[in-house]
């Protein structure tokens, strides 16, 4: 078993800041990459930002040069620092993992259950 638990929304004003923590945990072997997707009121999931266990990195446009992920290996936890929050960022923001478990042969893909991040003033 494997659960992805995410942690660090709340309400924040506009211009401000927030960080998401992800944490992993269970009968993990490895971890191939972990995403941050988001999901407003009305909307579907995006892709918000990626990384590799390798260090790869990848980001929308909407959050370039605001978003920053990374990750600590040796926690299984990868993180979202946001800066420069906008209302348009207002969505739940979900964790995603592809892990390989001790006894599965494969990854497979895990989700979290989300985290709410408001931004208004």
């Amino acid at each position: 078993q494997v659960q992805l638990v995410e942690s660090g929304g709340g309400l924040v004003q506009p211009g401000g800041s927030l960080r998401l923590s992800c944490a992993a945990s269970g009968s993990i072997f490895s971890i191939n990459g972990m995403n941050w997707y988001r999901q407003a009121p009305g909307k579907e999931r995006d892709l918000v930002a990626s990384i590799t266990w390798g260090g790869s990195k990848g980001y929308a446009d909407s959050v370039k040069g605001r978003f920053t992920i990374s990750t600590d290996d040796a926690k299984n936890t990868v993180y979202l620092q946001m800066n420069s929050l906008k209302p348009e960022d207002t969505a739940v923001y979900y964790c995603n993992a592809l892990i390989r478990t001790i006894l599965a042969g494969a990854y497979m893909n895990y989700w979290g259950k989300g985290t709410l991040v408001t931004v208004s003033s």
